[in-house]
Formats: C-alpha cells, sequence, structure tokens
C-alpha cells in the first residue's frame, strides 16, 4: 500500500470519528460541550492534514514536513482530550460551574480568551453522558488521536516508499 493510500485511511478516520460525532449529536441528542467542540476541530485539522499529504503526494522530505504538521494536529488533540478527561475525573463539586455557550462566547471575547475559558473547563464538561466499554467519549478521542498520530508516524516519517 503506497504512502498516499494510507493518507487517505488517515483522512477516511478522521471522517468517521466526526461522523460519529455528529451522529451524538443530531440522532443521540447528545449535546457537545466546548472542549468537545474542539477535539472536533483536532480531528479535522488532523483529517485534513492527512488529506492534504494524499493530495500532494510528496516524496520523502515533504512526507517529514506533512507527519510534523498532522502530528502537531494529534498533538493539540490529545492535549484537548486529556484535559477533558481530568476535568471528568475531578470529585463532583470541585469543577466550576457551567459557563456560557461557546457560541456566545465567540460573540463577546476574543479567540484567544475564548480558547482560555473553555480549556478551563467548567461543570457542561465535567458530566459523562455517553460510555462504551466503560470509557466516555473523550477517552476514546485521545485513543484515535494517539492511533492517529502512531499512523501518521509510521506512513510519513518511518516507512519507505512502496513503488506504486
Amino acid at each position: 500500500m503506497s504512502r498516499r493510500s494510507v493518507n487517505v485511511l488517515g483522512f477516511l478516520a478522521c471522517a468517521a470519528l466526526l461522523g460519529f460525532a455528529y451522529y451524538s449529536q443530531y440522532v443521540l441528542g447528545l449535546e457537545p460541550c466546548p472542549l468537545c467542540i474542539f477535539q472536533r476541530i483536532g480531528v479535522a485539522a488532523v483529517g485534513a492534514g492527512f488529506l492534504l499529504a494524499a493530495v500532494h503526494g510528496p516524496g520523502r522530505k515533504g512526507s517529514l514536513v506533512w507527519a510534523v504538521i498532522i502530528d502537531l494536529a494529534v498533538v493539540a488533540t490529545i492535549l484537548v482530550a486529556a484535559r477533558h478527561l481530568w476535568i471528568q475525573h475531578q470529585p463532583p463539586g470541585t469543577v466550576s460551574a457551567c459557563g456560557a455557550s461557546l457560541e456566545y462566547m465567540m460573540k463577546i471575547f476574543s479567540v484567544g480568551e475564548v480558547v482560555r475559558k473553555v480549556l478551563t473547563g467548567s461543570g457542561e464538561c465535567a458530566q459523562v453522558s455517553w460510555r462504551f466499554l466503560t470509557l466516555s467519549m473523550p477517552a476514546w478521542v485521545l485513543i484515535a488521536a494517539l492511533g492517529l498520530g502512531a499512523l501518521n508516524m509510521w506512513n510519513n516519517l518511518l516507512r519507505r516508499q512502496v513503488p506504486r
């Protein structure tokens, strides 16, 4: 399988993750908290990196650049998911009360202030309303991001190009 094909698979995995997130929101009725939205943005950035790397079809040096770009998005996604998990595992009552919606905050604060406020978390981010195999959604995002990061590093950094 070529490097380009594996990058397409990485993109499709990200598209599937986002598809499930929107299915959870619009079909299952699970409203995303601000940290969930940031995780979606991270997964979308990872997917965009995989897609652009696939379209570009770079040589060895270009693949190194794409490996770094994609893994920067992966690391950001992992950090947000880890922060979300940390908030979810705090004792009840120790996380601040729910704040304003992300949409409202974007209207009244600068982007930097919104990011800072969202990453500090709130009560709505501590609530676990969905689990699969005992893990909450941010745990699955963390696992998926780790897997996507490993796939990216193997495909775009460590492996030699397979002839077409």
